[in-house]
C-alpha cells in the first residue's frame, strides 16, 4: 500500500468512528497481506535443499571427508604445540561440532524422507488409477470379444455357405433325376395308352 492509500484508509476509519458506522469487511476481496516479523521462505526450495544435503550425507564421499576431518582434528590437537591447540583432550569442541552436525542432519534427513514419501504416495495413487483404467479397458475388450464371438456364431462363414450350396446342388440333382424318371414314366404311360 502506498502512503496515499494508507492515509485515505485512516481517514475512512476516522469518519466511520465519528459517524458510528462499522467498517464493512468485503468478503469478495482478498485481505491485504499482513506484515510478519518472521522471515519468509519458499518451502519447496527448502525441501529441495534438504534433499540435496540428505543425499550428500548418505554418500561414501561424506563419510570419507568426515573421517579425514576427525583424524586431522585429533592429530592436530594431540601433536601440535600447546599454544596452537584449540581443542585439548577430551575434545569437547569436536564432540560439540559432531552433535551439532547430527542435530541438523537428522531433521533434514527426515524432511527429505517425508518429501520422498509424499512423491511415492502420489506415484502409487497414479499407478492405482492407471491400473483401474487398464482393468476397465480389459473388461470392456473382453465383453466386446465375447459379443463378437456370439455374433460370429450366427454369421455365415465361407465353409458353411459352401457346404450348404453343395447340399442344395445335390438336392437339385436328386430332384432332377427324380423329375427325369417321372417324365420317363409319364411318357412311357402315354405311349402305352
Amino acid at each position: 500500500m502506498g502512503v496515499e492509500e494508507r492515509e485515505s484508509a485512516k481517514e475512512r476509519a476516522r469518519a466511520a468512528a465519528v459517524t458510528g458506522e462499522r467498517s464493512r469487511v468485503r468478503l469478495d476481496m482478498p485481505r491485504a497481506p499482513r506484515r510478519s516479523l518472521l522471515p519468509e521462505y519458499d518451502p519447496e526450495a527448502f525441501g529441495r535443499l534438504s534433499e540435496k544435503i540428505a543425499r550428500f550425507l548418505g554418500t561414501g564421499r561424506f563419510i570419507v571427508w568426515m573421517t579425514v576431518l576427525i583424524i586431522v582434528w585429533v592429530t592436530w590437537n594431540v601433536s601440535a604445540p600447546a599454544p596452537l591447540r584449540f581443542d585439548e583432550y577430551p575434545f569437547i569442541f569436536l564432540t560439540l561440532a559432531l552433535s551439532l552436525q547430527a542435530s541438523y542432519a537428522a531433521p533434514l534427513i527426515l524432511l527429505a524422507q517425508n518429501r520422498q514419501d509424499d512423491r511415492d504416495r502420489v506415484s502409487r495413487e497414479q499407478d492405482r488409477k492407471q491400473n483401474e483404467r487398464s482393468i476397465a479397458d480389459t473388461e470392456y475388450l473382453t465383453r466386446e470379444i465375447a459379443a463378437l464371438r456370439l455374433g460370429l456364431g450366427e454369421v455365415a462363414t465361407r465353409d458353411w455357405i459352401r457346404s450348404e450350396l453343395q447340399d442344395l446342388i445335390k438336392e437339385l440333382e436328386e430332384r432332377r433325376d427324380e423329375d427325369g424318371e417321372y417324365e420317363e414314366r409319364t411318357s412311357a404311360r402315354r405311349h402305352r395308352e
